[in-house]
C-alpha cells in the first residue's frame, strides 16, 4: 500500500449520528437536554447520599453514589464533544484526543460494569446472608471493592489504548460514530489487529459477560431465598422492589453493550451500532436517577429532609 495512504497518527472525522445537516439542530437540543437531565439527576443523588447520614452509612447507597459519579463521567467523556460538533459543524478530532476519549470512555464503562456486580453482591448478602452482612459489607471492605473496580477498569482501558496506539490507519479516517469508540477505530486500522480483536473478545468477555452472568446467578439465588421465606407479603414486595431497579439498569446496560461489542469485527455496522451505543452511553445514565429514586422510599425521604433543611435555612436568614 502507498505510504501516502497509510498514516500512523492521523486526525479523524466523527461523522456523528446523522449525515443530514437539517437534523443537527434537533439532535443538539435533544442530547443537550438529555445530558443536562443526566447531570442534574446523578449529581442530586450524589448530594443526597453525601449529605444524609441515613444513606451515607448504607453500603447500597455508597455504591449507588459511585455509580452516579460514573454515569456523570461516562457521558461527559462523549456528549460534550458531540454537542460541540453538532453546534459548529466541525467534525474533526486530533489523534491524541481520540485515543484519550476512547481511554476515558472504556475506563468509565468498565467501572460501571464492576459497580453493577458489586451492587448485586451487596443485595445478595443483604437478603441471603443477613447475619453475615454487617461483617462482609463493612465500610472498609466497601471502600476496597470500589477501589478495585476503579483500578481494574483503568488498567483494562490502558491496555486497550496502548494496543490501539501501535496500529496504523489508512484511507478516509472517517469514524461512523459520535465518539472515538473501540470498535469503529479498530475497523479503520489497516495494520495487524488480530491481537486487539482477540483481547477484546476474550478478556473483555470475561470481564463483561462473566460479570453479567454472576449478576444473573446472584439474583436467581435472591429470588429463591425470597420465595422460601415465610414472610409477610409486604416484606416480599419490599425485597423485590429493592432489587427491581437494579435489574432494570442491568438489563439496559448489558443488553445493548453485549450486542455491540461481543461479535466478530467483520459484522460491525456503524449506522446500527452507534444507535445501540446511545442506549448505554447516554440514555441509561439519564434513566438511572429515575429508576433508583422514583420507587425508593429512602431517597424520597432524604430529598424531603434536604428540602426541609433548605427551607429552615431560608427562614432563619
Amino acid at each position: 500500500m502507498d505510504s501516502r495512504n497509510r498514516t500512523a497518527h492521523p486526525d479523524f472525522l466523527l461523522l456523528g449520528l446523522s449525515s443530514r445537516p437539517d437534523q443537527e439542530g434537533l439532535l443538539f437540543v435533544l442530547f443537550l437536554s438529555i445530558y443536562l437531565i443526566n447531570l442534574l439527576g446523578n449529581l442530586l443523588i450524589i448530594f443526597l447520599i453525601r449529605s444524609d447520614p441515613h444513606l451515607l452509612g448504607s453500603p447500597m447507597y455508597y455504591f449507588l453514589g459511585h455509580l452516579s459519579a460514573v454515569d456523570v463521567c461516562v457521558t461527559s467523556a462523549t456528549v460534550p464533544k458531540m454537542l460541540h460538533n453538532l453546534q459548529t459543524g466541525r467534525k474533526g478530532i486530533p489523534y491524541a484526543h481520540c485515543l484519550a476519549q476512547m481511554y476515558l470512555f472504556v475506563a468509565f464503562a468498565i467501572t460501571e460494569n464492576f459497580l453493577l456486580g458489586v451492587m448485586a453482591l451487596d443485595r445478595f448478602m443483604a437478603i441471603c446472608q443477613p447475619l453475615r452482612y454487617p461483617v462482609v459489607m463493612s465500610p472498609r471492605r466497601c471502600c476496597f471493592l470500589v477501589a478495585v473496580a476503579w483500578s481494574l477498569a483503568h488498567l483494562h482501558s490502558l491496555i486497550h489504548t496502548l494496543l490501539m496506539s501501535r496500529l496504523s490507519f489508512c484511507g478516509h479516517y472517517r469514524i461512523h460514530h459520535f465518539f472515538c469508540d473501540f470498535q469503529p477505530l479498530l475497523a479503520l486500522a489497516c495494520s495487524e489487529k488480530h491481537l486487539n480483536a482477540m483481547l477484546s473478545f476474550f478478556e473483555g468477555g470475561v470481564i463483561v459477560i462473566g460479570n453479567f452472568l454472576l449478576i444473573v446467578f446472584s439474583y436467581v439465588l435472591i429470588l429463591r431465598a425470597v420465595l422460601k421465606v415465610q414472610a409477610a407479603k409486604q416484606g416480599r414486595n419490599k425485597a423485590f422492589q429493592t432489587c427491581a431497579s437494579h435489574l432494570v439498569v442491568v438489563g439496559l446496560f448489558y443488553g445493548t453493550a453485549i450486542a455491540v461489542y461481543f461479535r466478530p469485527l467483520s459484522t460491525y455496522s456503524g449506522d446500527k451500532d452507534k444507535v445501540a451505543t446511545v442506549m448505554y452511553t447516554i440514555v441509561t445514565p439519564m434513566l438511572n436517577p429515575f429508576i433508583y429514586s422514583l420507587r425508593n422510599g429512602d431517597m424520597k425521604a432524604a430529598l424531603r429532609r434536604a428540602v426541609e433543611k433548605l427551607r429552615g435555612s431560608a427562614v432563619g436568614h
